[in-house]
């Protein structure tokens, strides 16, 4: 009779075993899930800004392209929503070059990238 009695008890302390095991799985598959959902965040966002990023980068050529051309029109607003603003430098202390030297800087969203030639 003892042995059914010790039988019965270890039946019921595997029960718990049972849920304590299943609890454990599913609390590292629930962080292992998460921490996979921010690294999918991070990653979209940091190539939406690559994106954004091509567009600035175009806008400032832009604005450097006109000034060369054209001569003038420090600011402009393309098509797509960027914009770039152009400064003209004379040659001297804050230029290097023999003629002039011009930055464009482009916008797009929250995204700003410059150029600067110097000729």
């Amino acid at each position: 009779m003892n042995e059914i009695q010790n039988t019965k008890y270890e039946i019921q302390n595997s029960r718990g075993v049972a849920l304590y095991l299943s609890l454990m799985i599913m609390s590292v598959l629930l962080a292992l899930s998460l921490s996979i959902s921010a690294i999918v965040l991070s990653q979209t966002k940091t190539l939406t800004e690559m994106g954004n990023s091509v567009f600035s980068f175009y806008a400032a050529e832009t604005g450097i392209e006109r000034a060369l051309k054209e001569g003038g029109e420090p600011l402009g607003t393309l098509e797509n929503g960027s914009s770039y603003v152009v400064s003209v430098i004379a040659p001297g202390a804050d230029c290097p070059g023999q003629n002039l030297c011009i930055k464009s800087v482009g916008a797009y969203k929250a995204t700003k990238r410059a150029i600067y030639i110097a000729r």
